[in-house]
């Protein structure tokens, strides 16, 4: 049987997602703990790779494994947890169809980057502090630019694995929030390092060190030199992800989580 796993995690103490040698990711302990309590190998595969440092407030996972009759999925949802590191929780666990793929499935992802403009000592792992508020409206007149069908070459890590570089964006901005500003990017699929790159030439804007239009030809250049320095890891959150209506039906998920909700 095939399962979807909908989980969060705090990202500081891991290398991201993907398993690495002689380093500790999510997926790695996200293995490890399921073959514990299920008393079998299982073998996790994520909607997408978060990088090193990045965290989750929504991320899906699937696995095939022989869940035995008598252990029904809230029971190995609570065993789960209590198997996994604190940084990790499991929130929603059901069956899927045999074919059904968590990254090949999945028709959206939604990316927030959270600023801070009050200090804040609880803040400090999950967010970027800056002393002087960027410009919003350069930024957001920049960020517009990225909706649409486009080649993200210029916001890419050099040497990834990728095929090709181009994404669909449906929706990229900024808004205020209490303390400070999100930035908020949704499309159909990212590149490695694309939302960092994107955010820290984004501030570059906002600091007025490139002009809305100078964005523009950076993003029209295809060369990752003229990009900006990538923001720290810390702020970012793989925050939504999004699948057809029949693989993940919101009636079994809880309220109060509308990133969960199949579309």
């Amino acid at each position: 049987m095939r399962y979807f796993l909908h989980l969060a995690y705090d990202g500081t103490e891991y290398h991201g997602w993907q398993i690495q040698p002689r380093v500790t990711t999510v997926q790695q302990e996200l293995d490890r703990c399921l073959s514990q309590v299920l008393r079998q190998p299982v073998y996790c595969l994520g909607s997408g790779r978060t990088d090193s440092g990045v965290h989750a407030s929504h991320q899906v996972a699937h696995f095939d494994a022989d869940v035995p009759d008598s252990l029904d999925l809230p029971t190995l949802l609570y065993r789960l947890n209590r198997a996994l590191p604190t940084g990790i929780r499991g929130q929603v666990l059901h069956p899927v169809p045999a074919d059904a793929h968590a990254r090949f499935a999945a028709r959206a992802r939604t990316y927030e980057y959270h600023v801070r403009l009050i200090p804040d000592p609880f803040a400090t792992r999950f967010s970027l502090y800056l002393d002087r508020a960027p410009n919003l409206e350069a930024m957001n007149e920049a960020a517009a630019l990225l909706v649409g069908t486009h080649d993200f070459t210029s916001f890419s890590k050099v040497k990834g694995a990728e095929k090709h570089y181009n994404c669909t964006c449906f929706e990229a901005g900024w808004h205020l929030e209490p303390g400070g500003l999100v930035f908020r990017i949704r499309a159909n699929r990212f590149v490695r390092g694309m939302v960092r790159l994107v955010v820290g030439t984004l501030l570059s804007v906002g600091r007025g060190k490139l002009s809305p239009e100078q964005f523009g030809e950076v993003f029209r250049s295809l060369s990752r030199v003229h990009a900006s320095g990538a923001a720290l890891a810390g702020g970012l959150f793989l925050c939504r992800v999004e699948y057809p209506a029949e693989l993940v039906d919101a009636a079994l998920l809880p309220a109060g989580l509308p990133y969960f909700k199949g579309e």
